[in-house]
């Protein structure tokens, strides 16, 4: 199988973990920002990453968007499961996944962003990465407001994932599952961001168990 993907999205780290988890051979092909479109668009029709190949005899040509691979790796390979067997748990799990997607992991790209366009500007200095931020700033109308805005979102979000993981080791039911991938995904990125290291250490803990079980190498700031 091959995945195509941003090196650094978070998105594609959450394709990984479950690559990972299931204990899947894979590739991957890093692809650069922009010239992407090129390689996407005749196979899926969109230009948003991650897409998995699974490049079989019988199988579909290519898997857009992490949850469709969520369910497809489901199928092609059924254990371990990412899926609950109680139906109203794993509901559950689908809400905060796309609770997660839709709102977190978008708050989670502004605050990061943000930060590395000011304070963290040290992490990578190189004027190829200052530019890439910048262009990734201007794309998503990342300003002082709306990165304000996504804080808010993330504090939120923090509240409600320390509640059920202060309770569990999983964030639905006795079992790893789709919700806990991707938050375990979309929230790794602020591991670069010293103020989140310092208030919330147990979700980089969380963070952390969650990668050594899945096989993925750990997040940027994240120690072993």
């Amino acid at each position: 199988m091959l995945l195509l993907q941003f090196s650094t999205s978070h998105y594609c780290r959450k394709a990984r973990l479950a690559l990972g988890y299931k204990k899947i051979s894979y590739q991957v092909s890093n692809l650069t920002p922009g010239l992407h479109i090129l390689k996407l668009k005749p196979l899926t029709g969109l230009t948003t990453l991650p897409v998995l190949l699974p490049q079989e005899v019988g199988q579909v040509e290519a898997i857009a968007d992490s949850t469709n691979i969520f369910k497809f790796l489901e199928s092609y390979c059924p254990k371990p499961s990412l899926f609950l067997p109680d139906s109203r748990e794993q509901t559950e799990a689908n809400m905060l996944e796309d609770w997660l997607d839709e709102s977190i992991g978008t708050a989670t790209r502004f605050v990061y962003y943000h930060f590395r366009a000011r304070a963290g500007k040290s992490i990578d200095p190189k004027v190829f990465s200052q530019v890439l931020i910048q262009v990734v700033q201007k794309q998503y109308g990342i300003t002082d407001a709306t990165a304000k805005l996504a804080t808010e979102r993330i504090e939120i979000a923090l509240a409600e994932l320390s509640r059920r993981w202060k309770k569990s080791s999983y964030l639905v039911g006795e079992a790893l599952s789709v919700a806990d991938l991707t938050a375990a995904a979309l929230l790794s990125p602020l591991a670069l961001i010293p103020t989140y290291q310092q208030q919330y250490p147990w979700l980089f803990e969380q963070i952390k168990q969650i990668h050594l079980v899945c096989g993925e190498p750990l997040p940027p700031g994240i120690v072993n």
